[in-house]
Formats: C-alpha cells, structure tokens, sequence
C-alpha cells in the first residue's frame, strides 16, 4: 500500500487517465478498511476493540473525514511511528544515516573530524543584538553547507556504484 500524506488528492493530483483514476479507486478502497483512530470502528474488521464501541457501531463503517474520498489522509495518523516498528527513536535513526553518510565518504577517502562542541553554549538571539550576524548570511552559509555535504555524498555513491560495476570486456 501507498501511503499518501496530503488532504485531498484532488489537490495534488488530478486523474486524467483511466490507470490514475484506477489508482485512486484502489487508495481508497485501501484506507476505506484502514483504521484512522484508536475509536476507528474499522478496528473490529481487524477483531480489536476500538474505544468508545457502543451498540450503534457498526462494523468497518466509520464517518471520519478520513474515509472520504474527497478528504483521503486529512485526520487520523496513516504513518506508523517508526518506535513502534523499529524500536528507534529519531535520534537513533540520525545516528544511524550519519554513520552510514561517515562510511560512504571514508569509503572515497573523505573523512570528516568530528567538531568539538564542548566549549560551545547555545543562546538565543535577542532582536536588534549587533553581534548577531544578517539572517540572510546563516541562510546562505546553511545552504552552502548543505550544497557542499550533498556534492560530496554523491561523489561518494557515484564511486562506490562505479567500483562495484564490473569491468567491460574490450
């Protein structure tokens, strides 16, 4: 399953064939028997007990925005939190893209020293501080960084997927 995370998919995408109007037939004949709440009463399809189940609940039938056609994905979370899946939280999984990020550099002879923060103290700008510098310089300095970092991991991958083709016969 697809898992779409916009209000309505009219917004975005508007179906002129017959394939994309098929597609949006299927995501809403799959999120149709998705729970969207913990009180979703598409839960007893599934056997679970929703909250708040009284004797005018019917089965699979739930009348949240989330079930529409028209309002696919608006309430209700249709992303499972990746703790529960995974067991890692977001830090965990930063520690993991920057260590597998930290083996592809070293892997084309990139190594990157790790900064020292310890004497560093983090405290917020006040408005008008004439020791802050322009807005518009962190920005570019930002951007720079991240154009820099994004040019030498797609060296490092590029690399990597040319050491890893075998050589053509001549």
């Amino acid at each position: 399953m697809t898992i779409y995370l916009t209000k309505a998919t009219g917004e975005v995408i508007e179906a002129h064939t017959d394939r994309q109007h098929a597609h949006h037939d299927r995501l809403h004949e799959e999120l149709s028997i998705t729970p969207c709440s913990p009180r979703c009463p598409i839960w007893l399809l599934y056997g679970i007990q929703p909250l708040g189940i009284s004797s005018r609940t019917t089965p699979g039938h739930c009348r949240s925005r989330a079930h529409r056609r028209t309002t696919l994905g608006l309430p209700g979370r249709r992303v499972l939190v990746s703790r529960k899946w995974s067991g890692k939280t977001l830090t965990d999984h930063r520690t993991d893209r920057k260590t597998f990020v930290t083996q592809a550099l070293a892997a084309i002879g990139i190594i990157k020293p790790e900064p020292d923060r310890s004497r560093l103290t983090w405290h917020k700008v006040k408005p008008g501080d004439p020791a802050a510098p322009p807005r518009v310089h962190l920005l570019m300095h930002a951007i720079s960084e991240r154009i820099r970092w994004r040019a030498e991991y797609d060296a490092a991958i590029l690399t990597a997927n040319l050491s890893a083709t075998p050589p053509q016969a001549a």
